[in-house]
């Protein structure tokens, strides 16, 4: 039964009407495997892709539609029904790219001859500019811990790492001891989607971590083993939460927003790096980002800092 919302056929040429096939669960796990093993996505992506499609194939049930047969209509309904439930901007674009993709690999397979996605805008998102600290303010947040204990000493490693680095905190906090090199002053990093990559410590950091695996890390550990390279009292590898604590704490002391988080560190890191005349391409390899576009948040940074130089180079700045 075709349904009144979407019609018999479209203006113009009709629309192939899909073959039943596969059950939508089965597709949309068919869907889920492909871009596992395909790019790699990170179990959080899947579970996003997953839901959303999950919730457009609930959506087209009681009209007895499958996905495979869904039509713009159908697209636009859902959407307007999230909206209305009070869907935000940012989870109504990520399931307009969530619908698309799918739509799109079944084009690619046969299964479709068009994409019901296809003209379906995506609420425009404003780029929020992401939080960074000064670089007084980063040298405070640095000398707040107590490096004469080594939960101190730790601490002031971790944060030197950070900012050194710009690695996400579960990267940080998921280093291991094979991982660091301060020999070569690097650290190997595996990040999103299973990509690696060597990221540079710089002189300080390098300095502050064979302090730390000298004093710091032995005094935690005693008797035991093990390969986390950050290690609590109990011997056990550091937790993002616990860190993210630690930062607020040391934050507080050092007189600055104890709102900031870890990640604050990392945008501090990229852009200090910016102001300093580092390439945004650059940037975008140390972070780990896939796709330049990620690092593009950062380019209001490299836009003033080519203001402040035309101004006191330029004849007529």
């Amino acid at each position: 039964m075709v349904s009144r919302r979407q019609g018999p056929e479209r203006r113009g040429r009709p629309r192939r009407r899909p073959a039943p096939g596969p059950s939508d669960q089965a597709r949309i796990e068919a869907f889920l495997d492909a871009l596992w093993s395909e790019q790699g996505l990170s179990e959080a992506t899947l579970a996003a892709y997953r839901s959303d499609l999950e919730g457009f194939a609930a959506y087209l049930a009681p009209q007895g539609e499958g996905l495979h047969a869904a039509g713009r209509e159908a697209v636009l309904g859902y959407l307007a029904e999230r909206v209305a439930a009070g869907a935000r901007p940012r989870t109504t674009a990520r399931l307009v790219t969530s619908l698309r993709r799918f739509y799109r690999r079944l084009v690619q397979e046969g299964v479709r001859d068009d994409d019901p996605s296809a003209e379906v805008e995506a609420p425009r998102l404003g780029q929020p500019l992401p939080g960074a600290l000064t670089e007084r303010q980063v040298e405070a947040l640095l000398e707040a811990p107590d490096t004469d204990d080594p939960l101190g000493l730790r601490d002031r490693c971790l944060l030197e790492v950070l900012y050194a680095t710009g690695l996400r905190v579960s990267e940080l906090v998921g280093l291991t001891m094979d991982e660091v090199s301060t020999r070569q002053g690097v650290v190997r990093v595996v990040g999103k989607g299973g990509r690696e990559r060597l990221v540079p410590l710089g002189e300080e950091a390098v300095d502050w971590v064979v302090r730390y695996l000298q004093a710091g890390r032995p005094a935690l550990l005693g008797s035991r083993r093990g390969e986390a390279l950050f290690v609590t009292r109990r011997g056990e590898g550091l937790t993002r939460q616990a860190f993210w604590h630690r930062v607020k704490r040391y934050a507080a002391e050092a007189g600055i927003d104890p709102s900031i988080s870890p990640h604050t560190l990392r945008h501090s890191f990229a852009t200090h790096l910016l102001n300093h005349g580092a390439d945004l391409r650059a940037v975008q390899m140390l972070l780990g980002h896939a796709d330049l576009s990620a690092t593009q948040i950062y380019t209001h940074v490299a836009r003033h800092r080519l203001q402040r130089l035309y101004a006191e180079h330029h004849p007529r700045g």
